[in-house]
């Protein structure tokens, strides 16, 4: 590439970037948050309904089933009729029912619109993820990746003490502060939803904010990278659904998303049964920490691999550290020890992600990356349902946390393990022709 086309390749993913990626990092922190809230409500939902452990375990996990019944189908949906349009329904459908949750009156009606919850945000991660592809070449997608899922930190930075102060002073027209929590954190969903539908721009075609020269640079880039992929393999639906990598990443990321939701659920908590006796507003505020380092440590590692173009180990890595810290955390008796233990653990699981997301793409076409990436995730999400649900039991039948943490572990070191058994086969996307990488990705 001449000076002149770095040069406008450069202004051009400086634009990209600036355009997309904060808007999808502000959508994805609405998203997680109305996702993992019920952390928060439960500190006193749970009496106030006489839900158990073991109860709200499951209530927590059936968010997932019906997000992996749709999760397909809303990723295919999607790259067929736009992101825009998408996004913006799913957005609007799951503030409708977040809200609705504010009035519930017992474990059957929560049972009924966590499972709907799902339903209607089913698609909106791999979505984001598959919307990325369409903006990014393959050597941009970790840190972009990287970028959105400190949205995860964020969410917990911003919500943890949102929600507990939420259901410490606000009690209006007699409706409880957790129930409050749902109805105000529902409405932004709603907002946005309408903003996504006039902001979103689905291809790079369409866009009015590049101009003509950025827009054909970009076209360039993103269909020579296409066709790459094409020339190495044309992947059907079928052969997606069956491809053995594609399943090999889907166990791996299912055994992360055990130990990521497990803590997200039950980190309140569990620094709740801190002999500390924390009042709700600390629980918030100690519960921020772990996101603050989590998201720093995610970003890093995330460009380390953008750097050297490795992905296998800087995605295998912070697991192990992750599992490690909650070995530790489930030996320690001392609050603040815990804490800054629940810090490492965290700040290692959300390392993985940008290196991990970055994997599917260097294999898969735009068309099969629809279908893959949702395969991946919608598989995986269900760890999202066997996390809180066993870590629920456990504690009911210990009557401590430690056994939970240790399961938590266990899953997060096997992630690790199932990364450093991919094959070492090469991917032509792991080595950019213009040398862009130091070192060859290896998949």
């Amino acid at each position: 590439m001449n000076q002149t086309g770095a040069v406008l390749g450069e202004q051009t993913i400086r634009k990209v970037k600036w355009r997309i990626l904060p808007f999808l990092f502000l959508l994805y922190i609405i998203a997680y948050l109305d996702r993992v809230n019920l952390g928060y409500a439960a500190l006193d939902m749970n009496k106030a309904l006489a839900i158990s452990s073991q109860t709200f375990g499951l209530i927590s996990g059936i968010f997932f089933i019906g997000y992996f019944l749709f999760e397909i189908p809303s990723n295919m949906i999607l790259h067929r009729i736009g992101a825009r349009v998408w996004i913006a329904r799913i957005m609007i459908t799951w503030g409708i029912v977040v809200i609705l949750t504010g009035w519930v009156q017992n474990a059957t009606h929560l049972y009924i619109l966590r499972f709907l919850l799902g339903l209607a945000e089913a698609g909106f991660f791999p979505g984001v993820i598959l919307y990325i592809t369409y903006w990014f070449r393959a050597k941009e997608q970790a840190r972009a990746v990287a970028f959105l899922m400190t949205a995860l930190a964020a969410s917990n930075i911003i919500g943890a003490p949102l929600s507990t102060w939420i259901m410490t002073y606000i009690d209006w027209a007699g409706l409880a502060g957790w129930r409050w929590m749902f109805i105000i954190e529902g409405v932004p969903a709603i907002i946005f939803g309408v903003v996504a539908f006039t902001y979103m721009t689905d291809r790079p075609e369409q866009a009015k904010w590049l101009t003509a020269e950025e827009k054909a640079w970009l076209v360039a880039e993103l269909k020579r990278e296409h066709e790459e992929k094409i020339r190495r393999k044309q992947y059907t639906t079928r052969e997606v659904l069956t491809n053995g990598r594609v399943w090999h990443l889907a166990f791996i990321y299912f055994a992360l998303v055990i130990g990521l939701y497990g803590i997200g659920f039950w980190m309140p908590s569990i620094i709740k049964s801190f002999p500390a006796n924390y009042t709700n507003l600390q629980v918030g505020m100690l519960s921020m920490i772990p996101y603050v380092f989590a998201g720093l440590a995610m970003v890093g590692w995330a460009r380390r691999s953008d750097r050297t173009g490795e992905r296998k180990l800087h995605a295998a890595l912070p697991p192990v550290l992750g599992g490690l810290a909650l070995i530790a955390c489930g030996m320690s008796s001392q609050p603040i020890l815990s804490v800054a233990l629940m810090a490492v653990a965290t700040a290692g699981i959300y390392s993985f992600f940008g290196p991990f997301w970055a994997l599917p793409a260097l294999f898969l076409s735009e068309g099969a990356a629809a279908i893959g990436i949702a395969l991946i995730n919608s598989i995986g999400n269900l760890g999202g349902f066997v996390g809180p649900y066993v870590v629920g039991s456990l504690n009911e039948a210990t009557g401590k946390t430690e056994a939970g943490l240790f399961f938590l572990a266990g899953c997060v070191l096997a992630s690790a393990v199932l990364v450093l058994l991919l094959r070492q086969k090469t991917i032509e996307a792991g080595r950019q022709k213009n040398t862009d990488f130091k070192k060859s990705s290896h998949f």
